[in-house]
Parts: C-alpha cells; sequence; structure tokens
C-alpha cells in the first residue's frame, strides 16, 4: 500500500511524511468520518488512499515508515486536544480555572449563587447577579460564596454595575467588595470610567518581593464599544487617580503602579445579547476591539497579556468555536444559563424561554437608564412587555409630568400597564425610594417629570421582579432579558436530553458547549488538511457528561 502514484500524490498536493499502520481501518466514509471526529482525545492522522487519493482519518496503532508493508501514507499528524485549550492558556492561569469558560454576571440575583458555585465546581468562572440587589442581599451572597469556595481556592466574582441615576450605590458595592475581598468584577454598562470601578481596579496593588506586581483585583470589563475599550484598556486617567489619593481612597503607591497598568486584563466583548447591548455582530466588533487593544499594548509596552473575551450569541458550540477562532481568550455565556435550573428566574420564566426561537426577542426601555433612552433585548414571545414600556417611555418623552397626559392615556396605563392608579403607584414608588435612596424622592417632589420617570420605572423593575418571583397574575407583563442566542440554543438541544428545562443543569450545558466546540474546531483542523469533511462532523449533540476530574 506504500507504493503510491506519482499521479495520486500529485492529487493530494501534499508531502507524505511517514507511514501508518493500525488495527482499524481509516476512516474514509461519511459515519466514520463523523465518528473519528469526535475522538478528540485521539492522536489524528491525516492519510492519503493510495487507490483514490482522498484523504482519511486514523486513530490509534502508530506511525511506520511509509514503505512498510500495509501501511498508509500519512502527510500530517494532530495531537490529542482537549477543550481545556480552546483559549488563552493565561486565561486559566491567572484566574485559575481549568476552562475558558465564564457565566455572566445576570442582574438581580438571576446569576444566582448557586450558579456560580456550580461554574467554579466545574471548572469555569461564574460571576453572581448583584445589580438591582440592597446591599445586604449582596453581602450575604458574598458570605454564601466564601463559604462555599473561599477553603477551595476556586474562583468565582459578582458584578458591578455602572449606575449614573445612582452613583452612591455604585460606591457602596465597590466599598463592599474591597472590603470582602472579591477578587473578580464584571463591570457592566459603563460608558467612561468612575471614581468607584477604577479604585476598585487598583486597590492592594503592589510589587511581590520578587519585583513582580501583583494586582488582587481584576475587573472583566464588558465592552459593545470600541470607544469604552479605550478607557479599560489604557490606565486611568492621572487626575482620577490623584483625586482618589487625596481622598485617602488610594495610596500614593498604587496610584504609582496604576499608572502603568490598563484598568482591565480582561476584555469581555458583548455582541447581541440579551439585557444591554448594542446589537452588534461579534465578528467585525472582535476585531476592532482587538485593534484598540494592541494600540494601547504597543503604546504602554505592557508586559502582562490584556485578553479579550466573547460574549453575546454564544448559544451552540458552533458559535464558541467560532469566537475562539477569532482570537477571544474565554468565551462567556448568559441567556442560556437563565434557563438553568440554577437560575434564579421563576419556572415559569424558564419554560418561556424553552419555547424561544431565534426571533422571538424585542429591544425595550431599560428601568437602570430610563431617562436616558438605553433598551434592553427581552423576550417577545409570550409577554408584553417590550410594547408597554415602550408606552411608557413615549409618554415620558411627550408629557412634562404626570398631571399631563391625557386622561384617555392615563386610563389606559392605569389599567392595562400599571395595574394601579398614577397616585397608587407614586405612594409605593415612593416607599421604595424612601427606604433606598430618599434624595429621589425628594427630587421627585420638585420635578415633577423626575416624578413621572420614577412612577414609570417602578413598572419596569416590578415586572423582572414578577418574572424571578413567578406571578402567574402578572405574566404578561413578565421582563426577561433574553437574546437570539436562546432560539439557537434551543434548536441545538432539540430532542436531546437538554430539550427539558429540568435537565439544564449548568456543568452540562457549559462542558456539552465546551466538548461540542472542541469537536467542531478539529473538524475544521481536518478540513484545512483536506479531508473531506461531512456537515454532520459540525453538529455535535449534547449527551449527558460525567461531570468530575475528567471530561
Amino acid at each position: 500500500m506504500a507504493n503510491v502514484s506519482t499521479l495520486v500524490l500529485a492529487s493530494t498536493q501534499s508531502e507524505i511524511v511517514a507511514g501508518w499502520r493500525g488495527s482499524v481501518a481509516p476512516a474514509l466514509s461519511v459515519n466514520d468520518l463523523t465518528a473519528v471526529i469526535e475522538q478528540i482525545r485521539e492522536r489524528a492522522y491525516i492519510v492519503v488512499d493510495p487507490i483514490t487519493g482522498q484523504h482519511g482519518v486514523a486513530t490509534g496503532g502508530g506511525l511506520v515508515d511509509e514503505k512498510s508493508a500495509g501501511a498508509w501514507p500519512v502527510i500530517a499528524v494532530l495531537p490529542a486536544m482537549y477543550p481545556e485549550w480552546l483559549g488563552d492558556r493565561s486565561f486559566n492561569e491567572v484566574h485559575g480555572t481549568r476552562f475558558p469558560y465564564v457565566t455572566g454576571a445576570m442582574a438581580n440575583g438571576i446569576a444566582t449563587t448557586q450558579l456560580v458555585i456550580a461554574m467554579a465546581r466545574t471548572g469555569c468562572l461564574g460571576f453572581f447577579g448583584a445589580a438591582g440587589l440592597q446591599r445586604h442581599v449582596v453581602a450575604a451572597a458574598i458570605e454564601e460564596l466564601h463559604d462555599a469556595l473561599g477553603h477551595t481556592g476556586l474562583p468565582w466574582g459578582c458584578n458591578l454595575i455602572h449606575s449614573p441615576q445612582e452613583p452612591a450605590l455604585e460606591e457602596a458595592v465597590a466599598d463592599l467588595y474591597i472590603e470582602r475581598g472579591v477578587r473578580r468584577v464584571s463591570a457592566a454598562a459603563y460608558m467612561s470610567l468612575t471614581p468607584a470601578i477604577v479604585r476598585y481596579a487598583y486597590s492592594g496593588i503592589h510589587i511581590d518581593e520578587d519585583g513582580n506586581v501583583q494586582r488582587p483585583n481584576m475587573v472583566f470589563a464588558k465592552i459593545s464599544r470600541p470607544e469604552v475599550a479605550r478607557h479599560f484598556v489604557h490606565p486611568a486617567p492621572e487626575a482620577m487617580l490623584t483625586a482618589l489619593v487625596s481622598k485617602g481612597q488610594l495610596t500614593a503607591a498604587e496610584a504609582a503602579l496604576a499608572a502603568s497598568l490598563p484598568v482591565a486584563e480582561d476584555i469581555t466583548i458583548e455582541s447581541d445579547s440579551g439585557g444591554h447591548t448594542d446589537n452588534r455582530p461579534l465578528a467585525p466588533l472582535f476585531a476592532t476591539i482587538q485593534a484598540v487593544r494592541d494600540e494601547a499594548v504597543a503604546q504602554h509596552r505592557y508586559t502582562r497579556p490584556v485578553r479579550l473575551g466573547a460574549a453575546g450569541g454564544i448559544g451552540t458550540p458552533q458559535a464558541a468555536a467560532a469566537a475562539f477562532a477569532l482570537g477571544a481568550s474565554y468565551v462567556l455565556t448568559g441567556t442560556i444559563n437563565e434557563a438553568c435550573v440554577e437560575s434564579g428566574l421563576s419556572d415559569e420564566g424558564k419554560q418561556m424561554l424553552a419555547a424561544a426561537d431565534i426571533a422571538d426577542i424585542a429591544m425595550a426601555p431599560a428601568a437602570d437608564m430610563f431617562e436616558m433612552g438605553v433598551e434592553l433585548q427581552v423576550l417577545k414571545r409570550g409577554t408584553m412587555f417590550a410594547p408597554r414600556a415602550k408606552k411608557l417611555y413615549s409618554l415620558y418623552t411627550t408629557y412634562p409630568s404626570l398631571d399631563a397626559i391625557p386622561d384617555t392615556e392615563r386610563i389606559e396605563v392605569e389599567q392595562k400597564i400599571l395595574g394601579a392608579t398614577f397616585d397608587e403607584c407614586w405612594e409605593t414608588t415612593k416607599a421604595f425610594w424612601n427606604d433606598r435612596e430618599p434624595a429621589q424622592v425628594v427630587e421627585a417632589e420638585q420635578n415633577p417629570r423626575h416624578k413621572m420617570a420614577l412612577t414609570f420605572r417602578s413598572y419596569l423593575g416590578l415586572s423582572s421582579r414578577w418574572s424571578i418571583e413567578g406571578a402567574t397574575d402578572r405574566r404578561l407583563d413578565y421582563q426577561i432579558w433574553c437574546g437570539p442566542a436562546m432560539g439557537a440554543f434551543n434548536a441545538w438541544t432539540a430532542g436531546t436530553f437538554l430539550a427539558d428545562p429540568a435537565n439544564r443543569q449548568a456543568a452540562q450545558v457549559a462542558r456539552n458547549m465546551l466538548e461540542g466546540a472542541a469537536v467542531v474546531t478539529r473538524a475544521q483542523q481536518l478540513r484545512t488538511y483536506g479531508v473531506p469533511v461531512p456537515a454532520a462532523a459540525f453538529d455535535y449533540r449534547p449527551r449527558p457528561l460525567h461531570i468530575g476530574n475528567e471530561l
């Protein structure tokens, strides 16, 4: 078999490097190739059929002299590959993870402590969804995470969301994280730097006894615009660092070291996603922010890596593999975890997500940035939240106060949206803000437009709570953050054990996503070596995986 004709060799346009011999014939047919490609932990020998010139894949056996009897010509050998190796190895090393996989911090505790713990124990990194929660609730979650994971050394984090309407809350949460030793923060919804995120990023930074810079607090900046990325990949402005030193919130030594380090060394590039999003496609966004990162690295001559992660639309192994192929150090998943059993979303909400298709999404006003007109992406199927929230924003931009809204409009909003009169809604809203931040009430009583904003924002805030609590009488008002990845995930899991929301354990989802991404990556590798990879090889299907020390 080793005597390959010159004509066949020429047709392969590949150089024979050795021969292969084994007990099982190489895979050449569609079915055999599909099966062997999934054996990613086996060394793959790309062989040439001496009769047809077709490329195939052999596993097992070993290399022999190409002229040995019964030897198949070998043009390349691919070593075993593992999901652990899909991203930047420095990500795993710095953060202490086994896999380059992160679960996002879905607000209002939808990304629960149980989800974070499950991710840590399966070798990934999870962020607790602290945004929208009271400080004491966040503090209790931190204690729970410390109790569960503190003795293990496994990584975890919480999110710090930019709160332009409540800067004091943002500062208080940053204080809490520094005090309680939260070592990783997902910084979300930032449009520019604030003292809170800068202080967290550089607190405790020092040079160890070996002369290396150690920064105990690590920021994952979730970014969807290059102009925002620039704030995080460069050092913080000198004026901001000086102001923090003058207030005693950073030491002079910390500020001096900060001047040569970026605010964040992990940038999560967020494309079309659930919740806050700019609906950008991943490929051009990633390339653009990659250029911003590279420029900053060259300018400041950083010696520490500044990693780029990919988020938004990561709902299938193909999407994860594509993100890693773009150069992502890690991938971050969001909406698909909201549908998992560890999520804080109600069972009814999870069932609604499980029925979503790729186009069952809509944009709606965001509660935390209502006055600014900022929108987020939500589930459209089965809920009226999006059109109702847009109605409230339209009234806010049209009229100067609640009293100025015509009676016909007022009655419709009171009966069909708020479920209460304007006066009743304001009383409950006022009680909420008197407990949370009384200054908001003071301003509202002096400014009718702000009173209207707070009143309407109450619906947006409650609609998220209703979907978490499973308030069946307000099912049509559920606000469920959802991106197109959910529909893709449902299509991928259809007919498999993950189709049932009761089986959607976060660890199984993560491991199947990674395993599938590795299979898709291996299929693409083999295709580049001339193997006629069948389409089925790119369609890894979920299956129950052992969740232990080995995948």
